[in-house]
């Protein structure tokens, strides 16, 4: 499969907030983490292995990785490894990383500004605002900004695969007409909005059109003001293609197996869903001011009511811009970002103010970015993040052998499972293959992440969804393969 969503990335300038500064670092607690390193899923009665950051980066063919870590609202410390690419700089703080997806966030913190400044309306109609094009709606709906911060709008086209080093570029306005140059389809309404959570790149490229046509400024100079100036991200923005100087010291993309996207990074015109260039503390710079905002704080970058309402889980457990998680205790609010050849992390509690993100330039920097979280829960003693405990059950000659073959995901791409000797084995991603544990006849796991795939046993077509969080598909079988 090209890319499974993990579960998967402003006007009156505010000062940088105090807690945008680094704290002394604690070698003693970065040595913890960094050798702390756990999967996803352990089997039951099975000790979890712990690894480290350098020794994971190898098994998973990831070039380079960039963390940093919030301690109580501060940034308490930040560290790369690896290298940006072949006979390139080391990775450092500083490096830029495309985030991809976790430009979503930066880009609903920016619509709820023009809310608060009355530029937007969370609940009327978008079409009302846009100009020229109008996304397409059944008779007698209409979609609402709040609809597509939260991805309950019904919009269609779930990603985006970018615009390869010499493809021609297509405009906002191509792209959600799915008109050439562009690689994907038309963004439409095909579902009844407010009725269910699917989540939607298209929907933010929506958003990205309306900042443009109520502003009447470019989205890059609009995202600047509104969240990155103010938030103190200073080192990121929404440059697409980067300008020369800054790719020359950037961390380059890298397929699953670790060699280098051709062309290096492609180009994203769908900046609201996928254009942001940052670093992992850029990226907590965002999270210290939605948290500062939440809590109320003195010269916020948002109103506290407004705050809550993006804080506030509802279909599919999202708020506006980012999925929360409440604990007993604190509230956790994250996002994933896969563009070609990155994988990105990020996630903060509201109230301690512990966080991480965690950046990477391979395509298995996913899992990787998922082990770096869990080992900084467990050093930081945070209430989730925690590795998964699963019973695995034998699976049966027969089943095994309906199993083998290849299986279509709706508007994903593709997986195989294959023959691993008396078991089986799953390929999520090209060239990268891991075993299939069962924990019952119609349900199978990895160790890899936190997904689950429901094999529909009475269809003999082999059908059955994969389910990761709040993401939730079909998938049906293809073609046969050999066992």
């Amino acid at each position: 499969m090209s890319k499974l969503v993990r579960v998967a990335y402003m006007m009156a300038l505010l000062p940088i907030p105090a807690t945008a500064q680094q704290a002394a670092p604690t070698p003693s607690r970065i040595a913890v983490v960094e050798q702390g390193l756990t999967s996803a899923v352990v089997l039951a009665g099975t000790p979890a292995p712990r690894r480290t950051i350098e020794a994971e980066m190898r098994r998973l063919n990831v070039p380079g990785v960039s963390v940093a870590v919030l301690h109580g609202g501060i940034i308490e410390w930040s560290k790369g490894y690896g290298i940006t690419r072949a006979g390139g700089p080391s990775v450092t703080p500083y490096t830029l990383f495309q985030a991809g997806s976790i430009s979503k966030p930066i880009t609903a913190l920016a619509a709820l500004r023009l809310v608060q400044q009355h530029h937007l309306t969370l609940d009327g109609s978008v079409n009302a605002q846009l100009r020229g094009w109008k996304l397409p709606t059944p008779p007698g709906e209409h979609v609402t900004l709040r609809e597509l911060l939260s991805h309950t709008a019904g919009t269609t086209v779930h990603g985006f695969p970018g615009y390869a080093a010499g493809i021609t570029v297509p405009s906002v306005d191509d792209v959600l007409a799915g008109r050439a140059p562009a690689n994907t389809k038309p963004v439409v309404v095909d579902t009844k909005p407010g009725t269910m959570w699917r989540y939607s790149g298209g929907g933010y490229t929506v958003i990205q059109k309306l900042i443009g046509d109520v502003t009447g400024r470019p989205f890059t100079e609009v995202l600047r003001d509104e969240v990155l100036q103010p938030a103190g991200m200073t080192r990121s923005s929404f440059a697409q293609p980067l300008d020369a100087a800054s790719l020359a010291t950037a961390a380059w993309p890298h397929d699953g197996s670790g060699k280098p996207v051709p062309g290096g990074p492609h180009t994203y015109p769908e900046l609201a869903a996928a254009g942001l260039w940052s670093t992992p503390s850029d990226l907590l710079r965002f999270t210290m001011a939605v948290r500062d905002s939440a809590r109320g704080e003195k010269d916020s970058i948002l109103a506290q009511s407004l705050a809550t309402v993006m804080l506030t889980p509802g279909k599919g457990e999202w708020g506006l811009g980012v999925e929360v998680h409440p604990t007993p205790a604190d509230r956790a609010f994250a996002h994933g970002g896969s563009n070609e050849g990155y994988e990105n992390f990020m996630v903060a509690y509201t109230e301690s103010g512990d966080g991480v993100a965690v950046m990477t330039n391979g395509a298995q920097g996913a899992e990787l970015g998922s082990e770096i979280t869990r080992s900084v829960a467990a050093t930081y003693g945070w209430p989730s993040y925690h590795s998964i405990e699963r019973a695995s059950v034998p699976i049966p000659a027969d089943i095994r052998a309906r199993l083998i073959g290849t299986y279509a995901v709706s508007d994903l791409g593709s997986f195989s499972i294959t023959a691993n000797g008396p078991s089986l084995a799953i390929s999520l991603k090209e060239g990268v293959s891991e075993p299939l544990y069962a924990s019952a006849p119609d349900s199978y796991f990895v160790l890899s992440t936190d997904l689950v795939l429901r094999m529909n046993n009475r269809d003999p077509k082999a059908t059955g969804r994969l389910v990761m969080g709040s993401f939730d598909w079909p998938f049906a079988r293809e073609t046969d393969a050999k066992p």
